[in-house]
């Protein structure tokens, strides 16, 4: 029996992250999240490009172009996606979804999602480094497994 498992070391991983400026107050907080994950595991900020879009819904586009130039072994998607009265949410939220989705298969690498769709601000804030812990670190983690399960692979 074979069983392939990443392991969590950042080092000499190059990272792209992908941070909405809409809802700052939130993804500013995700974005510290992913960077305190990535040094902690070993990677160097050095490594680390980020790069500020005006709101989540431009995030696919710029994920897929960021994989394309091929200098980055994983790109973290960051963002905050909130309910109001309208329905603007629910296509934001599905778009933004469907699109990193389709940018990780298009381009096979790591494209982490960190996008919070909460219904207040309350859970956002709650996600973003409180109570729930911080979703930017988790995608961090999450990239750095998976650049190594697919070096493995």
């Amino acid at each position: 029996m074979v069983e392939i498992n990443g392991n969590l070391d950042a080092k000499g991983i190059k990272f792209a992250i992908v941070v909405s400026r809409f809802n700052s107050l939130i993804t500013e907080k995700l974005l510290e999240g992913a960077i305190d994950c990535i040094t902690r595991n070993g990677g160097e900020k050095e490594d680390i490009t980020i790069v500020r879009i005006p709101g989540s819904f431009e995030i696919p586009l710029t994920a897929k172009k960021l994989a394309k130039t091929k200098k980055y072994d994983a790109v973290i998607c960051l963002g905050a996606v909130i309910r109001g009265a309208t329905p603007h949410f629910n296509y934001v939220a599905a778009e933004v979804t469907k699109g990193i989705a389709l940018v990780s298969l298009e381009e096979e690498i790591p494209i982490a999602y960190g996008i919070l769709t909460t219904d207040t601000i309350e859970q956002a804030i709650e996600r973003a480094g409180t109570k729930m812990g911080n979703k930017g670190f988790d995608a961090a983690l999450s990239a750095i497994e998976m650049v190594n399960v697919l070096k493995e692979i």
